[in-house]
């Protein structure tokens, strides 16, 4: 017998399987991409979902990465973006989907979402994970590092899609501009 791949679709619905695949997406960068793509063509509605952690300070504000996914993710078949707060299994089972979708770049991603993992098919109404290693050219590749090189003026732009490294600039553009307006200069004794 050959074992089943998906989950099975319930009679009630007839609707295909959903999965979750979660994040801060703070950018999207070329790795989360592939994630994105890779888990769809294995699970025919796949919901990327930003997180909206009020514990971290991000660049890009909730609806800016909601609506970058959704331009990044335009041309892909069965890819919804949405955002919540709270629990993930809340979100997952109010959802409809039967699976977590995580990707893993090196070994300390491992660890910490095995760990998560485990908290999500314990918690009630628990739900399991798929873990997608990311692949080799994206694998150095993580939001944090982008967010670093670009505020240090590298170039980023191997590292997430055009419409993600337009929208960096235009942010850094109108940060430089209000940064400029808010700086006076003191000549003389005079401020200026």
């Amino acid at each position: 017998m050959i074992p089943r791949l998906m989950p099975k679709v319930t009679s009630k619905t007839n609707e295909p399987p959903r999965a979750v695949y979660p994040g801060s997406f703070d950018p999207v960068t070329n790795g989360h991409l592939d994630i994105i793509r890779r888990a769809a063509a294995h699970y025919p509605r796949l919901i990327v979902a930003v997180v909206a952690n009020p514990n971290k300070k991000p660049l890009l504000t909730l609806q800016q990465r909601v609506d970058l996914l959704r331009d990044v993710c335009s041309g892909l078949r069965g890819i919804e973006v949405d955002c919540f707060d709270g629990l993930l299994v809340n979100y997952v089972r109010a959802r409809g989907a039967s699976l977590i979708i995580k990707g893993l770049r090196i070994v300390s991603d491992f660890e910490y979402e095995f760990s998560m993992a485990l908290l999500n098919r314990h918690l009630p109404g628990g739900v399991d994970t798929m873990f997608l290693p990311a692949s080799l050219e994206y694998a150095h590749i993580s939001s944090s590092s982008v967010r670093e090189v670009f505020s240090l003026g590298g170039d980023i732009s191997e590292f997430v899609p055009p419409a993600v490294l337009r929208a960096m600039k235009r942010l850094q553009s109108s940060r430089a501009g209000s940064s400029k307006k808010s700086v006076k200069k003191s000549v003389g004794g005079k401020t200026v």
